[in-house]
């Protein structure tokens, strides 16, 4: 897997991606993020670049997805309600997850064979071969992408409401502390007469 810089997209979030979400988005160049954190929905944005490497990704996960279901498994745990209205649409690839597991794992609830979500743990430790990798020495984790994107947004002139829709935040004061990193004055602002 690699460490793509995915922007406003909290680390559970990222995870737990059905494949779904890609398709209907692509052409928007943004991602619907259901049941985000505080259980709410949101749209972020998909960068150019990774366009081309989250295609390639649906593309894997869809052969793998073939391989299961010709095992006679490529399910995906869906939530009751879903799995009840529509008992086939687990094994359907629009359900499967962006970043599945390489294992499956048995439902204790069902018994039955799941393919589950990346961990947090796997992600984690992926981030931190690539931060030593890079040389860089500060600590840095999945939400430190999440704090760079906000950061950047904001220095770039982007307006705090803006940025407060993408990152999911009910209050602004919340996003207000992103405001700390950027230092105002000098080479930020800009005379309206050098405009």
């Amino acid at each position: 897997m690699k460490v793509y810089h995915v922007h406003t997209i909290w680390q559970p979030e990222l995870n737990e991606l059905p494949c779904r979400l890609w398709k209907n988005h692509q052409e928007y160049k943004q991602l619907s993020v259901r049941r985000s954190k505080g259980k709410k929905d949101r749209y972020s944005i998909i960068p150019e670049k990774l366009l081309e490497p989250l295609g390639d990704q649906i593309e894997r996960v869809k052969r793998q997805h073939q391989k299961d279901l010709s095992r006679g498994e490529g399910r995906v745990k869906l939530p009751d309600a879903l799995s009840n209205k529509f008992p086939s649409a687990s094994t359907e690839l629009r359900w499967q997850y962006l970043f599945p597991s390489a294992r499956l794992g048995k439902d204790p609830r069902s018994g039955l064979r799941h393919r589950y979500h990346l961990s947090d743990t796997y992600i984690a430790r992926k981030i931190k071969t690539a931060v030593h990798q890079s040389g860089v020495q500060k600590k840095v984790t999945s939400h430190t992408f999440r704090h760079s994107f906000a950061t950047h947004l904001l220095k770039n002139g982007y307006d705090i409401r803006t940025v407060q829709d993408l990152l999911g935040h009910k209050d602004v004061s919340t996003t207000m502390t992103y405001t700390h990193a950027l230092k105002m004055g000098g080479p930020v602002v800009k005379s309206p007469l050098d405009q």
